[in-house]
């Protein structure tokens, strides 16, 4: 169905951001996927494909288009995924803004160029890969509950350790907080997994680097 609307417009307007990316046209769908999982990989997003970088509207063979993206979501996403779409028309030029939920099950993989599959995530208008860290969080999140709460925890020692370095110097890297409580990789993930269910820390991404910050 196509749409006339000013509110694709609105959207160009936006600019690209962690919900939202400029497509000129899809011509690769193993790229494309590692945009659909990405975002599904975060809290969702949208395409809008025929719209340049710059924010130049170009218009699309919409049909073409729409095959691409089931394409990458079903055969180069895993799990695969779904997306909707809708056709706008701007001054007789076709854009389709294909919306991407947010995956029940994490987290998505996607090939890279060379056919290795990695998880992928949406930091500001960049598809970054994930952490090793984020991956396992991804993996838990939507099972994971810790019966503890932060009014009535008492915290282990490594876990305070972490918290007190969060409080006074706002983030640290699962490197850094391996060498700060003297443990191990897999003990440092176990705590910070604890603590990010329980919602007193989440995961950040600075210039490459995953960081634990406080919430």
């Amino acid at each position: 169905m196509i749409k006339k609307s000013h509110y694709i417009q609105d959207l160009i307007a936006e600019g690209e951001h962690e919900h939202q990316d400029f497509k000129y046209q899809i011509t690769d769908a193993r790229k494309i996927a590692r945009s659909i999982a990405a975002f599904a990989n975060n809290s969702g997003g949208h395409l809008l494909i025929g719209v340049k970088d710059n924010g130049n509207i170009t218009g699309v063979r919409s049909d073409e288009e729409i095959y691409m993206i089931e394409m990458a979501a079903q055969m180069y996403c895993r799990p695969e995924q779904h997306v909707a779409f809708k056709v706008y028309n701007i001054n007789g030029k076709s854009v389709v803004k294909a919306d991407i939920a947010e995956a029940v099950e994490k987290p998505v993989e996607a090939p890279d160029d060379n056919g290795v599959w990695h998880v992928y995530f949406r930091v500001k208008d960049e598809n970054v890969l994930a952490s090793r860290l984020h991956e396992r969080i991804m993996s838990v999140e939507t099972v994971l509950e810790d019966t503890r709460t932060a009014e009535t925890i008492s915290y282990s020692e490594r876990e305070q350790v972490l918290l007190d370095y969060l409080r006074n110097h706002g983030g640290i890297t699962l490197d850094g907080y391996m060498r700060l409580a003297h443990i191990s990789e897999e003990s440092a993930t176990k705590v910070v997994m604890t603590l990010h269910g329980m919602g007193v820390l989440t995961l950040e991404y600075h210039d490459g680097q995953c960081l634990i910050v406080g919430t």
